[in-house]
């Protein structure tokens, strides 16, 4: 009976990648894998379909001779006769599920980058907007300089583990087929402590708590990150260590409130300020500047202040100030007071198009509404 088509078997075009074969063989392999279809013969045979054009198709040689001559080409040059090679099939399996199921080679031994910290502070808004440098402390752990980081006593060698002989990988018989996980004793390292460093107990750290001095820039604002390189934690068997990020976290103001690049504030006038227009005195965070209101204002109008907001550390321009002002309605009135304000409402009244345009189109609007 002719074979399969190694290709179709495996569902990829005759042009893959070997990272596409791999992909193709592992979602395959893990479909028809016996340990997953107990009992079902058709798996079987289609897991040993796979395994076998994987098997050559990963092989460059081999791959050659099939694309050219066919399944007899490997029959004569390899002398495949019918079936993959069984000593070449762990091989196989290993390479592609090693990561699944711990395989791989002994990266452990290396040096490796340490981990990236995050350090959280609080700023004023007058020190976001224009900078300032702060000083804090950060606990973090540094490889230890007793040992170099390799966790074993001065003056002491690490033993090559006796369980993996050095590889950092062991065998493990799986049913049908076997599989490459990390070695339980060295933990994938290949070696093991003899004994173990003091200052450290064996582990290659250190716990310490540095001081740095932190230069927030001018315009910065919640959430944004300042990258400190190599202040971070040690990497593992003495490696280079990660960065620290410093988050900013910006305090709520007691005036103002930040909108991108601009600033926003509210400021209460009078009632005699509003109707009559005058000049009134603003905070900015740069200074005092003078505002005209002009006569007839109406409570939540804004005012825009050219250039007094944020420059931020993404723009090259400064955002503008925008004051909102609300009228204060008068409390606590004494009678004469009150006696005042009636007077005047009444000599309002006589025409309320006039001195109250926004209630005398509300109440006409009213009136339409329920005469329909």
């Amino acid at each position: 009976m002719a074979k399969a088509d190694y290709y179709n078997l495996l569902g990829v075009s005759r042009d893959a990648s070997e990272q596409e074969l791999k992909r193709a063989y592992k979602k395959l392999a893990m479909k028809y894998h016996p340990d997953r279809n107990q009992g079902d013969k058709n798996a079987e045979k289609k897991f040993k379909e796979v395994s076998e054009a994987y098997e050559v198709l990963s092989d460059q040689n081999k791959r050659q001779a099939y694309d050219q001559f066919g399944h007899e080409g490997l029959d004569q040059r390899f002398g495949q006769g019918g079936g993959f090679q069984g000593g070449s099939f762990n091989d196989i399996f290993g390479d592609v599920f090693g990561d699944i199921f711990g395989g791989g080679s002994r990266s452990q031994t290396r040096a490796r980058r340490g981990s990236d910290l995050e350090y959280r502070i609080e700023v004023s808004l007058e020190d976001a907007i224009k900078g300032k440098e702060i000083k804090i402390s950060v606990p973090r752990r540094v490889s230890c300089k007793s040992c170099n980081g390799t966790g074993a006593k001065n003056g002491t060698a690490l033993k090559t583990c006796d369980h993996c002989n050095g590889q950092g990988q062991v065998r493990v018989s799986q049913g049908f087929f076997s599989v490459q996980q990390t070695c339980p004793v060295c933990k994938g390292k290949g070696s093991v402590i003899e004994e173990s460093c003091p200052d450290c107990s064996g582990s290659g750290f250190i716990q310490e708590t540095k001081k740095l001095a932190v230069k927030i820039p001018a315009g910065v604002d919640n959430g944004d990150q300042i990258r400190l390189s190599g202040e971070g934690e040690g990497g593992p068997n003495n490696g280079v260590p990660g960065d620290l990020y410093v988050s900013v976290s910006v305090k709520p103001h007691k005036f103002f409130q930040r909108d991108g690049d601009d600033i926003l504030c509210e400021v209460p006038i009078s009632f005699t300020s509003a109707t009559l227009g005058d000049k009134i005195i603003l905070p900015t965070l740069e200074g005092k500047v003078e505002l005209t209101v002009p006569a007839g204002t109406q409570s939540g109008r804004a005012f825009r202040i050219k250039n007094k907001g944020v420059k931020s550390v993404r723009s090259s321009y400064k955002g503008d100030l925008y004051c909102k002002v609300n009228i204060e309605t008068p409390v606590n009135l004494t009678k004469e007071q009150k006696e005042l304000l009636n007077k005047l409402d009444e000599s309002f009244s006589k025409s309320k198009s006039k001195h109250r345009p926004n209630e005398k189109s509300w109440l006409d609007g009213i009136k339409e509404f329920f005469d329909k």
